[in-house]
């Protein structure tokens, strides 16, 4: 190679270092800013998989502490003040209902539960429930139309609770004295696809003991007048 030669390759090497320390001075920021935008971000996820583990077992904590309560009155309140979101929410909701209950304080029960069914945040299943639950808990003060206004409202194809709803309602009609729409009820729940075996059976002892057939009315089988005639 000659001195010439040797001389251009020189001076395109140090043209390309300078192209790539002024591409570097130029751009050099993006790159830097990049990694730590990728060392921030997984640092961040980590801080909050960290915090909702201990925010988890602070809830966790508390929720034994409470159920670990034998007078209901103070471990309803004590559940009534946990703080919870979403599905959290609705689960001590409903304990904290349940509790209320069996404390003797129906109108807290319900109102527990009314807040829960009215609560956008929680899952549809838990406002189910709640719903479910809320017009369960009877009393003499209880609006026994709005009260079957509601479980008929469950009662619609596809919805999760709707064969306990005309379980509620069958029972309603027994009370009533309409023996009929009662029977009409249970054989619905009997012949559903759905229907679990515990409350087959229920409704079929129902059945029974309000004097029906299990099979409903069956044609009465021919004399032996009647068949000498054929």
């Amino acid at each position: 190679m000659s001195d010439s030669d040797g001389f251009i390759n020189e001076v395109s090497e140090e043209v390309r270092k300078d192209r790539l320390f002024g591409y570097v001075k130029r751009y050099g920021w993006i790159a830097v800013t990049l990694i730590l935008l990728l060392v921030g971000g997984a640092a961040y996820t980590e801080w909050t998989k960290a915090q909702a583990e201990a925010s988890a077992q602070a809830t966790g904590d508390a929720l034994i502490a409470a159920l670990n309560e034998e007078d209901m009155a103070t471990q309803a309140e004590m559940l009534a003040a946990m703080p919870a979101e979403g599905a959290e929410a609705a689960v001590v909701g409903l304990l904290t209902a349940a509790a209320q209950q069996e404390a003797g304080d129906n109108a807290a029960a319900v109102a527990t539960l009314q807040g829960i069914s009215a609560n956008s945040d929680v899952p549809q299943i838990y406002r189910d429930v709640a719903v479910l639950k809320s017009v369960l808990i009877d009393g003499d003060d209880v609006d026994q139309a709005a009260r079957r206004q509601t479980l008929e409202t469950m009662t619609s194809p596809g919805l999760p609770f709707r064969l306990l709803a005309m379980e509620q309602i069958a029972l309603m009609d027994i009370d009533a004295g309409d023996t009929q729409a009662a029977v009409a009820s249970l054989r619905g729940i009997v012949e559903d696809a759905e229907v679990t075996q515990g409350l087959r059976d229920r409704a079929q002892t129902l059945i029974v003991a309000l004097g029906e057939d299990l099979q409903g009315e069956e044609p009465e089988p021919a004399t032996s007048d009647e068949t000498s005639e054929e």
